[in-house]
């Protein structure tokens, strides 16, 4: 018996119909049915943000929730931060500022902060602490992830005066 079902979803700009079970969940079919593995299966209990993507431009965690709650919404992982080649301005800062060690935690990190600049472009270091409190990170220390965040700002920031 085929219990899937078939569920439209835009995830990085680009239209995808996906074949899924009632069960699975957002990272599954990221992961599974569309190769994008950028998004992690962490803990697949919502505790540890690895798989955070934007889901019509809020973060969510993507093992909390079902691909078929995602139909027809627009989704946004790591992979679709980068435009034309060019790296997003947080994906630039994290480089720079070696705000990453083993880079489990970097895609959902990278995700939370993104939807915290879409929001606020001019956060305060609590502010961006607050947005990125349910992303763990077991190897960096956050400092230099909240710096990190910071610069992203503050380069955002000065694209938007010029």
């Amino acid at each position: 018996m085929n219990n899937k079902q078939l569920i439209q979803l835009e995830v990085n700009g680009v239209l995808y119909e996906v074949a899924a079970k009632p069960w699975a969940t957002l990272v599954d079919v990221l992961r599974d049915d569309l190769g994008l593995t950028g998004t992690k299966k962490g803990c697949e209990r919502g505790e540890c943000g690895a798989c955070t993507v934007l889901m019509d431009n809020r973060a969510v965690n993507a093992c909390l929730v079902l691909a078929v709650e995602a139909q027809g919404k627009k989704i946004v992982t790591v992979e679709g931060l980068a435009r034309d080649g060019e790296l997003d301005p947080l994906q630039k800062a994290f480089i720079e500022l070696a705000a990453l060690q083993c880079g489990f935690c970097t895609p959902g990190m990278l995700m939370s902060a993104k939807a915290l600049l879409m929001e606020n472009p001019r956060p305060t270091e609590d502010e961006i602490r607050k947005a990125i409190a349910g992303n763990l990170c077991r190897c960096t220390g956050y400092t230099r992830i909240v710096q990190a965040i910071r610069k992203a700002s503050e380069i955002m920031e000065g694209r938007r005066e010029a």
